[in-house]
């Protein structure tokens, strides 16, 4: 694959300025040196001109795909429209980041990887919650073995947002489901720490009035190979007016919980621009979690409360990473065959509740 010379700058293009767009993606990739944020395509022009004076905003995606300075293209535009864009930013030569979900179905996302190979360009998923504060925590603390045994996980994203809002998300279209949004990232988090499960089993709701998409979703997995006997979960609701824990993972030794989600995204809502050169302060996490440890002691067992270890939570490491594997061939955060075991698994999913039954993931392990 050609690489740009070391330290050039990569001229980054971003389709779509809604919400993802807007918060996810911009003042991120402004905010990496060796990026620069160099052309965004928008139906509103003039709020993208108020927010990034001096950046181009193009008419068409096919007037980004044109353009011969442009190397990479993030596709940050509603689910279903995920493979045309991304296709089209292949094949006319861009390399390519798409939100996540990747695409709708498995059959899209393979064909998305199968032009990327043919054309020589590196195509890779947003999955930011890898560099969530919390869950790198999480990886501590397993990675010290204080719990002991692993047995049992709960994964929450719960939210209250009672009112069904008129947005796409909310509207019964292709992609617009909960289990490909949230699930994306919760999936994403349990793979990288335990692996592919072995089987899994998913259940949805509507529950909010005039809801026109499930907004609930209950997973669990089976894990028996690997890691006898754990279970995890997987679990997210627009009606949580208290929110269960984000974890809560639970070992023959003892229990990590852990309150509240990680600030990056209500920080990247508000406005926050923050800068990898200047992260002094982004993305510390006021509620760090807690350790409930069983010591063994003579006469028994001593319960002790401990505060978990810290770390910030730095969404602009996925676009650093980018950034260092274009130019300096440094691995890539979020590989291919990642991004298509995360859509095959999410695809499982909704075939167990097609058939209301558990379904075998088990082939879908990477080599």
């Amino acid at each position: 694959m050609p690489r740009p010379a070391g330290g050039s700058t990569l001229r980054v293009a971003v389709l779509g300025y809604g919400l993802a767009g807007s918060a996810f993606h911009a003042p991120l990739i402004a905010g990496v040196p060796g990026l620069e944020l160099a052309c965004i395509w928008s139906s509103k022009p003039d709020k993208v001109h108020s927010d990034w004076p001096g950046v181009r905003v193009a008419a068409s995606a096919e007037q980004v795909n044109a353009d011969p300075t442009i190397d990479v293209v993030v596709v940050a535009t509603p689910n279903q429209t995920h493979h045309p864009l991304a296709k089209a930013a292949l094949l006319a030569g861009k390399h390519v980041v798409v939100d996540k979900p990747c695409t709708v179905t498995l059959a899209e996302t393979d064909d998305l990887l199968a032009t990327a190979r043919a054309a020589n360009r590196v195509f890779t998923v947003y999955q930011n919650r890898r560099f969530d504060g919390d869950f790198q925590v999480l990886r501590q603390v397993l990675a010290s073995g204080v719990l002991g045994r692993v047995a049992h996980v709960e994964s929450h994203f719960d939210r209250y947002r009672p009112q069904v809002l008129e947005r796409w998300r909310e509207q019964d279209i292709p992609g617009s489901s909960l289990w490909l949004d949230l699930g994306s990232h919760l999936m994403d988090q349990v793979v990288q720490l335990w692996g592919c499960p072995d089987a899994l089993w998913l259940d949805v709701a509507r529950q909010r009035e005039g809801a026109q998409v499930h907004d609930w979703f209950h997973a669990v997995l089976r894990y028996e190979r690997d890691h006898p006997g754990l279970r995890v979960v997987l679990h997210a609701t627009a009606l949580a007016a208290q929110p269960g824990a984000r974890f809560a993972v639970h070992g023959t030794q003892g229990s990590f919980v852990k309150q509240g989600l990680d600030p990056q995204e209500d920080a990247l809502r508000a406005g926050a621009r923050p800068q990898l050169d200047a992260l002094a302060g982004w993305g510390h996490d006021p509620r760090p979690g807690e350790l409930v440890l069983h010591l063994p002691r003579e006469g028994g067992a001593l319960r002790e409360v401990r505060g978990a270890p810290q770390a910030a939570g730095n969404y602009l490491a996925f676009y650093a990473n980018l950034r260092d594997h274009l130019r300096d061939g440094a691995p890539l955060e979020v590989t291919p065959a990642q991004a298509r075991q995360l859509m095959a698994l999410l695809a499982r999913g909704e075939q167990s509740l097609e058939q209301g039954r558990q379904v075998a993931t088990d082939d879908l392990r990477l080599a």
